[in-house]
């Protein structure tokens, strides 16, 4: 991503969120945060902007979450590795505390 620093941020009705996807990945984890910020996660897809990675991806944040696949939203980046996701209905809190970040 750019120099520019990515924070979580409140939005109406949800969240935003940075994400810098690693594929090829052992395990699907998150790994921490990058320098500007986003969250660096590691999936096990081969591709970054592959339909599989993005499903993963959301399939996998929505279960540490505990919310439906259908409240997060990649709004940004869809086909990179740096992507933007959507989340409905949480707050800041919600998702720092339940992501362990």
């Amino acid at each position: 991503m750019s120099d520019r620093k990515f924070e979580i941020t409140d939005a109406r009705g949800g969240v935003a969120l940075g994400v810098r996807v690693v594929t090829r990945a052992d395990e699907t984890e998150i790994v921490g945060r990058n320098e500007d910020n986003t969250l660096k996660i590691r999936l096990m897809a081969t591709g970054a902007g592959d339909a599989s990675a993005n499903e993963e991806l959301i399939t996998f944040l929505a279960s540490k979450l505990g919310i439906p696949t259908t409240k997060i939203e990649i709004v940004a980046g869809e086909s990179k590795r740096d992507k933007i996701l959507s989340f409905v209905g949480l707050t800041v809190q919600d998702v720092e505390e339940k992501l362990g970040i």
